[in-house]
């Protein structure tokens, strides 16, 4: 309880709130609690202060890509509605049925191709900022990065926008039907051993998950010819065939090719699209023979002639 000497302090204090006595008995004083306008410009100004040092704090420690990951759960949880919704009549001068019946047997469609890329460009991380920018409207399943960590940026079942205009044998919408690996390379250098050791694991899964066959595990450039050369001539198609992704061809010292053999048919057989000819020759001798030139020798002849038989 306040003895009477603060309690003649108290009064005095109460007749001019604005003056600031120092208070002998240890009591806080009064006149502190007495909040003047000033006062609680002061403590608003503080408390902004504060909110906005919060705010820079909690935004500087949320991941780089925290806004791209965000868009990514908002544009799956559209698709998983349109998904859920209960398949529309196809036409409305068809008489409708009074009840819907939805069928149980049925899965989600699974790629059958794997379409193997190089960035062309300088990083990984240039290559991650590119296919989180609407804009650029490209992207991957898969970026393995020189370091050989791999980014799952995309779920498998999952439409990626990498392979564009593309052909292989009867398939023109490659998209819808494979998964698109981008690796980290500028298209002028070897890749590291560190990105095919994580390659070759992710390939392995990839085939052992989708069952895709081996034929099916090609490069952009054998989809695209006429535009694009990747990956580039020093990417190990040999080793990839070898362990079970892609085709490869054999000895063909004693291969006989036959007369009438046609080479636009035959690269036609294992899947080139051959409206440009010469893009199509020049494509199949980068994949199998690091070579960039676009004639067919006898001996590049008797691998084609070999790698028929194998697609076959």
């Amino acid at each position: 309880m306040l003895n009477s000497y603060s309690n003649a302090r108290y009064k005095k204090i109460l007749k001019k709130p604005e003056t600031v006595i120092a208070n002998p008995t240890g009591y806080r004083s009064v006149s502190s609690l007495i909040y003047t306008p000033n006062k609680v410009v002061c403590m608003l100004t503080r408390f902004y202060v504060l909110l906005t040092v919060l705010c820079i704090i909690i935004s500087c420690s949320r991941p780089q890509y925290y806004q791209t990951n965000k868009s990514y759960k908002k544009q799956a949880k559209q698709y998983a509605k349109v998904i859920e919704q209960q398949p529309a009549f196809f036409d409305a001068q068809v008489a409708a049925p009074v009840d819907w019946v939805g069928t149980t047997n049925f899965n989600l469609r699974k790629p059958n191709y794997v379409i193997i890329h190089h960035t062309a460009q300088n990083s990984c991380e240039q290559t991650l900022t590119t296919f989180t920018l609407p804009r650029t409207q490209v992207s991957a399943h898969y970026v393995i990065c020189q370091d050989g960590s791999v980014h799952h940026m995309l779920n498998d079942y999952l439409r990626a926008w990498h392979a564009g205009i593309a052909k292989w044998g009867n398939a023109t919408d490659i998209n819808s039907a494979s998964i698109g690996i981008e690796i980290d390379n500028n298209g002028l250098q070897a890749f590291t051993p560190l990105q095919v050791n994580s390659l070759l694991q992710l390939l392995d899964t990839l085939k052992r998950k989708y069952a895709i066959p081996a034929a099916n595990f090609i490069g952009h450039a054998d989809i695209a010819p006429s535009r694009k050369v990747d990956p580039n001539i020093y990417f190990p198609w040999k080793l990839l065939a070898d362990k079970g992704f892609g085709l490869w061809y054999g000895d063909t010292t004693n291969i006989s090719v036959p007369t009438n053999f046609s080479t636009p048919a035959a690269l036609r057989i294992i899947g080139y699209d051959i409206k440009d000819s010469t893009a199509a020759i020049r494509t199949f001798k980068r994949h199998f023979l690091q070579d960039t030139t676009d004639v067919l020798f006898d001996a590049d002849k008797k691998i084609l002639f070999d790698l028929i038989r194998k697609s076959m």
